[in-house]
């Protein structure tokens, strides 16, 4: 009877231990979700902000290049019409080279994000559990 009742201590033990364990896992795991689609939101916001201001800066700019060629090509209209072929020129050649320019760097920098951090958890687990094969060989 005593041995019964030792194991079912145990077993509720190891119960309790292995719900207390998922609890913490889950909020690990909620916390490093957090933080990547923070790091996530925040660089969105980053390219977000650095995109407008670019086309500001590149909308002002084309006006000031259309009214300095203006004497060069003939004509205001003429210098307009130029650099807006000039930007059609360089929205194709963005367009053909999407997959270069935009979307390999994009699926690079989530996968950085997602993927990097569990491959370094594993090598802290690895380490950590070194370390504790290391601890119960010192004290045998």
């Amino acid at each position: 009877m005593l041995f019964g009742e030792k194991s079912n201590e145990s077993i509720q033990q190891l119960i309790s231990e292995a719900k207390t364990y998922l609890d913490l896992q889950k909020d690990y795991i909620r916390l490093e979700m957090t933080e990547k689609l923070t790091i996530l939101l925040s660089t969105l916001i980053l390219v977000l902000i650095m995109v407008v201001l670019g086309m500001v800066a590149l909308f002002y700019f084309s006006f000031t290049l259309a009214y300095v060629l203006a004497p060069f090509v003939g004509g205001l209209m003429v210098s307009f019409g130029l650099i807006t072929l000039f930007l059609i020129l360089v929205i194709l050649f963005i367009y053909y080279k999407r997959e270069r320019l935009i979307v390999s760097p994009m699926v690079n920098f989530l996968a950085k994000i997602f993927l990097k951090e569990s491959e370094k958890e594993k090598e802290d687990q690895i380490v950590n559990a070194t370390i504790n094969e290391d601890d119960t060989t010192n004290q045998e």
